[in-house]
């Protein structure tokens, strides 16, 4: 019994310390799917809190993993986690039903899981933390109260020290498509024989005689039945989703609509791309060295563009009060959020591939990038 208890305790802490740490490390991307959430759930004025909200989901739950590992005040502890999973497993069941967003975020990037997928992970979990929490009473550490404190808050702070570098620079560990070593072009392959999007037709026929509406598929609607039966409206519904290509949204539009990455991804000259998803949210600080490291590498003969989902407007304002020397192209903001946690961002790439990505508050010299 004691290989069982201690094999539970170790898997749900594991399961507490990676769920809560890939959030840690990129606490940018569980605010955007708290948003996304809050969009779905038409609570969009909450927003403003989701930034907090996602560093403190991450401290919790990478808290209480930790806790379980070094069995460190199992009593509280196991009602911890069995509060945790009690609140989110039903909520991941509502998410599976209802599907307001495609992946729940509760690994983050590192783990893509399906709404089905995630209700199932936390089912199995919550057995779990319910094992845990009936022998909370069984488990003992050897260390004295006074130790057990030191190294837990040791184990913290190397955390919080994690999730604010993490912030304040980028990610320690990138999960994401566009990592420094991948290729865009590679990324928006799809595969030969590779599963298609399956769709099926739903027609909605209203009855003559009730009035009531119902809904028919391909097999059955009633088509020639038109003394009883008033066709109303019919629609392709998704019913099996294919292969998605890692990257699959990526764009760089001129002002005239028209889609010119190939240029810039086939250009065995080196490109920077300067990503900002939003120029009027954009940290200005550093415009300057943006500036002269961007004039300096179009006088080298290099590629510095700016993508930015901005308005054309919004784009006129940026040019006058920064007066920058690069161009502007349109890119999906959702693509750009995924690109870099920055804005703005600098990507160096060479033929498509990512050399090197930079958070607005590290830009380099130029000087220094050319040498390396």
């Amino acid at each position: 019994m004691k290989f069982l208890r201690d094999a539970a305790r170790i898997i749900l802490g594991l399961t507490f310390v990676f769920s809560g740490f890939v959030k840690g490390v990129d606490p940018l991307g569980t605010t955007y799917k708290i948003v996304d959430y809050f969009t779905a759930f038409g609570t969009g004025w909450a927003n403003s809190l989701a930034f907090s909200l996602s560093v403190l989901q991450a401290i919790a739950e990478f808290g209480i993993g930790a806790a379980l590992i070094v069995n460190y005040r199992m009593k509280i502890s196991s009602w911890l986690a069995l509060i945790f999973m009690a609140f989110f497993t039903p909520l991941t069941l509502w998410i599976a039903i209802e599907n307001p967003v495609t992946d729940c975020g509760c690994f983050g990037d590192a783990i893509i899981l399906t709404n089905w997928e995630t209700f199932y992970k936390n089912i199995i979990i919550t057995l779990i933390a319910v094992f845990v929490f009936i022998q909370r009473y069984n488990y003992r550490n050897r260390y004295n109260k006074s130790f057990q404190n030191g190294y837990f808050a040791a184990i913290m702070l190397a955390f919080l020290f994690i999730q604010y570098y993490s912030y304040n620079h980028l990610p320690i560990l990138d999960f994401r498509p566009y990592k420094v070593g991948n290729n865009i072009q590679e990324g928006m392959e799809i595969p030969e024989n590779a599963p298609v999007d399956v769709y099926e037709t739903e027609f909605i026929y209203r009855n003559k005689e009730t009035g009531k509406e119902k809904k028919f598929n391909e097999d059955n609607y009633p088509w020639q039945d038109t003394i009883k039966w008033e066709y109303v409206s019919s629609e392709s519904v998704l019913v099996e989703e294919g292969y998605r290509a890692p990257i699959h949204d990526f764009t760089i539009e001129n002002s005239y609509g028209e889609d010119v990455k190939d240029f810039y991804l086939d250009d065995p000259n080196y490109t920077f791309m300067l990503a900002s998803y939003n120029l009027e949210e954009a940290k200005t600080r550093k415009q300057n060295r943006i500036n002269e490291f961007a004039q300096k590498a179009i006088d080298e003969g290099m590629n510095f563009i700016c993508l930015t989902a901005s308005t054309p407007e919004q784009i006129e304002t940026f040019k006058e009060e920064h007066n920058p020397p690069y161009e502007f192209f349109f890119c999906d903001e959702i693509t750009l959020k995924t690109m870099i946690r920055s804005n703005p961002g600098l990507l160096l790439t060479e033929e498509g591939t990512i050399l090197d990505k930079w958070h607005w508050r590290d830009i380099p010299n130029f000087e220094k990038v050319e040498k390396k």
